[in-house]
């Protein structure tokens, strides 16, 4: 009896699939210690497969950075302006549950995007550019609810948040019996305690 042979991959499907295997790689092992040799053997392929579908470990990364990065994006946004008629806290709180369940279902985005430890210089200006998004969202949230941020705190205020979300997700790596509600909860009292938001309609 002959054996059958193992099911060619799409190359959308294996290029995923050598994605996923990176992410938690260089998420355990860092952007400098991950070795290309370790995220073919996950990814069950071979080295030479991953370079047909990425030029270099550096350009596989920024890749899953941006992936990331664009996803996580486009959730939260998606879960604010899903109801607009709905009060601002309660958006603000849809937006923060959809942030953080995404960080769930994806355990090594915390550690690929918010502890990224990488010392080359485009994959630093892209974390960098990043938190400049994330520090222009809530900006213009500051200015949704209405809060009296004098402009020259508006960017140390809203790294203030920035880097409490980031913190949080990382600490929950270490905390995972926390309840989501939780997380949602401490950052609506660190929003509050910037730019309160409005109660109400």
């Amino acid at each position: 009896m002959t054996g059958t042979r193992p099911r060619r991959l799409p190359p959308a499907e294996r290029r995923t699939l050598i994605e996923d295997a990176a992410a938690h790689i260089f998420a355990r092992d860092g952007y400098e210690a991950a070795r290309l040799e370790d995220i073919a053997a996950a990814a069950g392929v071979t080295k030479p497969m991953i370079y047909r579908h990425f030029a270099s470990k550096k350009a596989l990364h920024m890749a899953l950075l941006t992936r990331h990065r664009d996803a996580l994006g486009i959730t939260a946004v998606a879960a604010f302006m899903e109801d607009p008629s709905r009060p601002l806290t309660d958006r603000v709180d849809a937006m923060l549950d959809a942030w953080f369940a995404y960080v769930e279902q994806h355990p090594y985005v915390g550690p690929l995007l918010f502890r990224n430890t990488a010392t080359d210089p485009d994959v630093r200006a892209l974390v960098a550019e990043l938190h400049a998004r994330q520090r222009a969202a809530d900006v213009a949230l500051f200015h949704e609810a209405g809060a009296d941020v004098p402009a020259h705190l508006e960017q140390p205020l809203a790294e203030v948040v920035r880097s409490s979300l980031t913190g949080l997700a990382l600490w929950w790596a270490d905390h995972p019996e926390t309840p989501r509600a939780d997380l949602v909860a401490a950052m609506h009292r660190v929003l509050d305690g910037i730019a309160p938001l409005p109660r109400g309609s």
